[in-house]
């Protein structure tokens, strides 16, 4: 969740850090703070509340002349957004930062006699005064001592005050990438930070410590052996992580889809078939799976979600979606012939790693499906589809969700060819119109002033609902978290059948209802469930295709989307429903890119 960089080299290293924090801020906002050797070797720290701004501001009244230092921009876990609290961390020899949490700090706490020592509510700062106490001048040693006592997830940078000019990491779970180039040395948690530097990078293993000067990066075992690092190479550079003349992130991910999804498929794509032979995953294996379970959280569920409305009903194979953070607890009814799919955009999401690892224990195959190259959850799973969705910047998934349900789509295309669903010419149209979906969300972007004039109705209302059958269900629950968490409208989804169940009691006059209604063999029921909430004065924005025509009292808005098979109506819906939620946010005056209360990448269970 938290944003880690360190850097030895000749720049300064104050404004690498700072940089570098601004970089990273979308993994956690809510307090910042730098430690740095000044010339004489003594470390000087500076940590502000808020924003890196706030912290930039302290940093460039008092400049530090520095060339090794560690950043961290916060994202609160244990106790709250205070001074206090935030990173980094200094408890005798040792400054600490951290991305994690220590499970058993109350037992360190215990053990090492440090309650009334402790100046923060915050497991980091045990962490550094339980390595205090063990380390006698011998980084390696105490850093192994430390890890062998420890409970939980962890990425740490630590500087130790007897060793100027270096710096120690190491993670379990958490992530964290390095590289050395002619500036230098740098480790973060995330390849943003990075890419103005270089675009080789590894990815640290887990539970082998990194050890970074000007002059290198070193990588060892907790033994002391040394290890030459995996080297990968970024698919990226930073032109794709800045706003690029778009006012913020959000906007331009989503103008930035129509060219993804294409970047995703057609690489995949031989002769107009689905082929995954680059991702070495073997027709054997999707032919004989007798069900599939897939694993996600948030946004990722809800495109597993649109995927098993495509699967089940043609595959005719079970398919079951499940909350990677309950997943472990179900005591999930899984074997060798279950194919477990998982879907992370970061491949850091510890709960959806929990999840893969307890899917292998029960010998399932497992294909991921993430956007970073080396992630965790990427090496691994047996089988691992990336996406080509380039960063992310803004909290709000955009983008993450269009490639994760075209990889989906093109995984169900192929698992429908080996098992003789569809003909080779069956197969071809449909990824025929897979791809024509990129010209479709075009269409809706080029909408989007008109989207935004819609939304002047919904902005001031304390409650929205979105309502679908089948297939516009599933898309509805996307487009009801989108306006939650970006605009703090309450926003819930239901399938339109259920309204009369209990929940239009909800339905007064006003209360904004946006209804997809794209799926044709249900689209009778869908309007009149239409109508019962237009009986109850609902303000109601229709999302439906182009080529229908329905009476004008149903709606206070139509929205016409491109004529679409049904199945693929979910991606210039997409767009609308992202966009919807975009203009909320901004005519609201909020923060689009940094909601409240929310960070990119949840690396903390």
């Amino acid at each position: 969740m938290c944003g880690i960089i360190g850097y030895c080299g000749p720049l300064d290293a104050q404004k690498v850090l700072l940089d570098g924090l601004t970089q990273l801020e979308y993994r956690g906002y809510d307090s910042a703070g730098i430690a740095l050797f000044d010339e004489k070797s003594r470390i000087h720290f500076i940590k502000k509340t808020g924003k890196v701004a706030a912290l930039r501001q302290v940093c460039e009244e008092t400049p530090i002349l520095s060339h090794c230092g560690i950043g961290h921009t916060r994202w609160a876990t244990h106790g709250g957004v205070t001074g206090e609290n935030a990173h980094p961390h200094i408890v005798g020899r040792v400054t600490m930062i951290h991305n994690g949490i220590i499970e058993n700090y109350q037992y360190l706490t215990e053990k090492y006699r440090l309650g009334e020592r402790l100046h923060s509510q915050t497991d980091t700062e045990v962490a550094a005064a339980a390595l205090n106490e063990i380390y006698d001048g011998e980084p390696f040693e105490a850093i192994r001592e430390l890890l062998s006592q420890l409970e939980g997830s962890y990425a740490f940078c630590i500087m130790f005050e007897d060793r100027p000019g270096e710096i120690y990491a190491v993670r379990n779970v958490s992530p964290l990438v390095a590289a050395h180039m002619g500036s230098g040395a740098m480790i973060a948690s995330d390849l943003t930070a990075l890419l103005p530097y270089s675009k080789k990078y590894f990815v640290v293993p887990e539970e082998q410590i990194v050890k970074l000067t000007a002059y290198s990066v070193s990588l060892y075992t907790l033994d002391g052996k040394k290890e030459a690092p995996e080297l990968l190479e970024a698919s990226w550079n930073t032109d794709a992580a800045m706003k690029n003349g778009f006012e913020h992130f959000m906007l331009k991910e989503i103008h930035e889809q129509p060219e993804v999804l294409k970047k995703t498929l057609v690489p995949r794509l031989n002769k107009g078939l689905p082929d995954f032979s680059d991702e070495k995953l073997p027709d054997s294996l999707l032919k004989e799976v007798s069900s599939i379970r897939i694993i996600a959280c948030g946004t990722a569920m809800h495109a597993g979600i649109v995927a098993r409305s495509l699967i089940e009903p043609r595959l005719r194979i079970p398919v079951t979606v499940s909350i990677a953070s309950e997943f472990r607890y179900e005591e999930p009814l899984i074997d060798e012939k279950t194919l477990t799919i998982v879907i992370s955009q970061s491949g850091e999401t510890i709960d959806t790693l929990a999840a893969l690892r307890l899917a292998k224990e029960r010998h399932s195959p497992v294909i991921s499906i993430v956007n970073v190259k080396g992630s965790t959850i990427a090496r691994e799973s047996d089988y691992v589809i990336y996406t080509h969705g380039g960063p992310e910047i803004a909290v709000a998934s955009t983008k993450a969700y269009t490639v994760q349900i075209a990889a989906l789509y093109l995984l169900f295309c192929r698992m429908a060819l080996v098992r003789r669903v569809y003909s080779e010419d069956h197969a071809r149209r449909f990824t025929e119109s897979l791809l024509a979906c990129a010209s479709a969300m075009e269409t809706m972007i080029r909408q989007k002033d008109t989207i935004n004039e819609l939304v002047t109705h919904i902005v001031n209302c304390p409650d929205a609902f979105f309502i679908g059958r089948g297939m516009d269900y599933a898309f509805s629950l996307e487009g009801a978290l989108k306006l939650k968490e970006i605009s703090y409208i309450h926003a819930e989804a239901y399938a339109a059948g259920e309204l009369k169940h209990g929940t239009i009691a909800l339905i007064t006059d006003h209360v904004p209802v946006i209804a997809i209604a794209t799926q044709k063999p249900i689209l009778a029921k869908t309007v009149s469930n239409i109508r019962e909430i237009r009986a109850r004065g609902a303000y109601v924005v229709l999302l439906m295709t182009e080529d229908e025509t329905l009476e004008e009292s149903l709606a206070d808005v139509f929205v016409r989307i491109p004529k679409l098979d049904d199945k693929f109506t979910v991606f210039p819906i997409a767009v609308v429903l992202q966009l919807i939620a975009y203009y909320a946010s901004v005519q609201k005056g909020l923060d689009v890119d940094q909601p409240r209360n929310l960070a990119k990448s949840v690396t903390v269970e």
